[in-house]
């Protein structure tokens, strides 16, 4: 492999791998100050039990999140300096407002919380629950922001070749971000929810037969996570097909190959799934089972309009962008040879699918679970948790899937044109390499995979710890006994212990 394949490679595992901690840290830190919420408001102890329990998985893969997370940007310097300085101006305004939101808003309040259990008022204790949860929705606000700019970059101007930041609010208003922020949020609490099902479901499945004080915690705990999963699910299919709508415009040739829709078609049929070899342009040998007219409502909220087909796009792309790669070095083997707008036929079509149906099945397992658990019911088939602990993954691979389709969608582009934006403000993911050697980039992705290999099996060990200890693994002792009346020891509030 040269030096842009395995730069991309390093790229999309990294950033992959990172993603399996986000969504889990979005959801479950709202759902946490719910919680806690539900607990200052009722006194119920099972919501207090609940904020210790779910709050300790929650830092654990916060602080990996962080780790992981740091090396994403280091990474525009490493392999990617050429579009560093393309996208420089732009980025510059939300990472650096990420970064303040996420390493002083989130971490202060994060730390307060944490510490301050018995130590600060309730109320105040509280609010910095929701502090550090809604800045950990604001930082992924940020990102997004800037993530969307490079799918649909707006706001600038284009100065000397580069572009150069005209207006911070219209990239932080980007209709692709506004598109996409709430469809990663709810994604992201899809993952919580099935992750509260899955663990709440198998400690109420492994102590049906017994006067467990804790049951109502556990039972409360799969209610609320099948109910957050069913509404996650709505809210994604809402602001999934808003956001195709809007790909149908900005990115025409990604939709099209996510329905493998070689040709044009009026109107268009929405592939459920296909039988043959998808990577072929002309599709000739590739039957489909589809929806009769969908397609066209999908993209354009009319059943008879026309899409636009890749072979068709092709040659639009071609009198826009050019037919061949300019004859610099910089550019390496590609240097002088046509350049392909067509991206991964299969990877788009078929990650297309999988985020939909794994989102469909996570939603699916989330109404069985509320179903078995009515009425104070108590599953005692052996299938339940298996079933409810095989669910947690189903939505981690769909949110994989859904980003590996937006960015490998966006090919041969790492900054995709904006159809109606200032003329130039694109870029070649080729052009957007940095100038190193194979054997460097080679270095820096295994080092980077057995460390993130090593971060893998502290993460696992450390969740399989705290989730079999269960409830009783992240309560604090109960307080001594006291001598006499005027002793005072084990005073102190067990609450302070918390963590």
């Amino acid at each position: 492999m040269d030096v842009l394949q395995l730069a991309r490679w390093q790229f999309g595992i990294t950033t992959v791998y990172h993603f399996l901690m986000v969504p889990l840290t979005i959801g479950l830190s709202v759902l946490v100050a719910g919680m806690q919420t539900a607990w200052v408001l009722t006194g119920h102890r099972r919501y207090y039990e609940m904020t210790k329990f779910w709050g300790k998985l929650l830092l654990v893969n916060f602080a990996m999140g962080v780790v992981t997370g740091i090396v994403q940007e280091f990474q525009f310097g490493m392999n990617w300096n050429a579009y560093s300085r393309f996208v420089g101006d732009v980025f510059g305004a939300p990472l650096a407002m990420e970064g303040l939101v996420a390493f002083f808003v989130e971490s202060t309040f994060l730390g307060l919380w944490i510490f301050g259990w018995g130590r600060l008022p309730k109320k105040v204790h509280l609010a910095c629950a929701w502090a550090f949860s809604l800045a950990t929705v604001a930082s992924a606000y940020f990102i997004l922001a800037a993530n969307s700019w490079m799918q649909h970059p707006v706001g600038v101007d284009l100065v000397n070749g580069k572009p150069t930041m005209r207006s911070i609010w219209a990239v932080l208003t980007n209709n692709t971000a506004l598109a996409a922020i709430p469809h990663t949020v709810a994604g992201a609490f899809s993952v919580a929810a099935a992750f509260i099902v899955g663990v709440a479901g198998w400690h109420l499945w492994r102590k049906r037969n017994t006067d467990d004080e804790h049951r109502a915690t556990w039972r409360t705990s799969l209610r609320l996570g099948g109910w957050v999963g069913v509404v996650a699910f709505a809210v994604l299919a809402i602001t999934g097909d808003q956001q195709g709508k809007l790909m149908f415009q900005q990115q025409p040739m990604k939709m099209a190959s996510a329905e493998a829709l070689c040709h044009t078609e009026q109107p268009a049929s929405f592939s459920i799934i296909a039988i043959g070899d998808v990577s072929s342009r002309n599709c000739e040998s590739v039957k489909t089972f589809t929806v009769p007219a969908l397609l066209s409502f999908l993209a354009h909220n009319d059943f008879k309009t026309q899409v636009t087909g890749v072979e068709d796009l092709i040659g639009q792309y071609q009198a826009k962008y050019g037919t061949n790669y300019p004859d610099d070095p910089a550019l390496g083997p590609l240097a002088g040879k046509p350049i392909d707008y067509v991206p991964n036929l299969p990877v788009t079509y078929w990650g297309f699918r999988a985020m939909i149906g794994f989102g469909a099945i996570g939603a699916g397992i989330g109404v069985l679970a509320l179903w078995v658990t009515r009425r104070d019911r108590i599953p005692e088939s052996k299938w339940f948790p298996r079933l409810v602990l095989l669910g947690i993954a189903t939505p981690y691979i769909g949110n994989s899937a859904g980003w590996i389709f937006t960015e490998m969608g966006r090919q041969p582009f790492v900054v995709a044109p904006n159809p109606s934006g200032v003329d130039g403000v694109w870029m070649f993911t080729a052009r957007a390499v940095s100038n190193l050697s194979v054997g460097e980039v080679w270095t820096s992705l295994v080092s980077l995979g057995v460390l993130y290999l090593a971060l893998g099996v502290v993460e696992v060990f450390l969740v399989r710890k705290y989730v079999r200890g269960g409830i009783e693994g992240v309560l604090p002792p109960p307080p001594e006994p006291k001598q006499d009346k005027g002793s005072d020891s084990g005073s102190g509030d067990s609450l302070a212990f918390a963590y």
